[in-house]
């Protein structure tokens, strides 16, 4: 990052900003989570996964979830790593800590595609927080033949423990306990994603704060998104800012922070590192 005086002013003016609103909307994609420390490439991929990569060329964590292996035996081998390391035993969390001290005292929501529930190991409240795309503590029937989900982290953590040449144990294969098919992840990668009484109440718990702030002083905090689902964050982001002229809309992304000219005027926008900025405003 270079900084320039007009960068060091966006900063001043971001943080006044967020002293001075009458609500916080904070927009989180991954971009935020790699500040962090969860990197899904590089160093931290053969760490985890270098068995992974020498048989079968996978090069980084999010196109090995997507990878056809051969059995279940080996699909969960490869999931209990990757919800394991990057859902149970994560890096410390300095940004999103940081990113909490400018709000924790203020009226803020959290609408977020990530599925790592950093936000809550950094202490943010629960109550606060929207996971739209799901969560990787969380399975569910692979066919979606009832709305429940199931928490995890038992037999992750056993199935990392007990897999050998990169498959688990037959036995420790989830099956649905209603219908008896296998288990999947709770992640939103079709239409057979399971949205349960947990995400409907997240849901109307943010559809209330927009309902509430959305025409009001309130600052759009984008921080980490990218095109991959933009109409979940940014979209809806730029058109309350459109519409409200009180808003205040901030994206700060590593490469890929700007906004339409149509709300320019209520922008402020910093290509750089989240973290370093997070740092520089402390």
């Amino acid at each position: 990052m270079t900084y320039t005086q007009n960068f060091l002013e966006q900063i001043s003016k971001i943080k006044s900003e967020l002293e001075a609103v009458d609500a916080i909307l904070i927009g989180a994609g991954a971009g935020l989570s790699a500040s962090a420390g969860l990197t899904y490439s590089g160093e931290r991929f053969f760490k985890y996964f270098a068995d992974f990569h020498a048989k079968y060329g996978i090069t980084d964590i999010y196109l090995g979830g997507f990878y056809p292996y051969d059995t279940l035996e080996e699909y969960w081998a490869w999931w209990s790593r990757h919800i394991l390391y990057n859902r149970y035993e994560q890096p410390p969390l300095v940004v999103y800590e940081n990113l909490l001290s400018f709000v924790k005292n203020r009226n803020y929501f959290v609408l977020t595609t990530n599925v790592d529930h950093c936000f809550q190991n950094a202490g943010f409240d629960k109550a606060r927080l929207f996971y739209t795309q799901g969560d990787y503590g969380l399975l569910q029937c692979s066919v979606a033949c009832h709305n429940k989900t199931y928490d995890n982290e038992d037999i992750i953590r056993k199935m990392v423990i007990e897999q050998n040449n990169m498959k688990i144990p037959t036995e420790l294969i989830p099956y649905c306990p209603v219908c008896g098919k296998p288990m999947t992840t709770n992640l939103r990668s079709d239409d057979k994603f399971v949205q349960d009484n947990g995400w409907a109440a997240a849901c109307k718990r943010y559809e209330d704060f927009i309902s509430k702030y959305g025409d009001k002083r309130i600052l759009l905090l984008e921080l980490g998104v990218g095109g991959n689902t933009p109409a979940i964050i940014k979209y809806p982001f730029w058109r309350i800012t459109m519409n409200n002229p009180q808003a205040m809309y901030v994206c700060i992304n590593n490469g890929e922070a700007f906004a339409p000219k149509e709300i320019q005027a209520q922008s402020l926008c910093l290509n750089g590192d989240i973290g370093k900025v997070l740092e520089m405003m402390k």
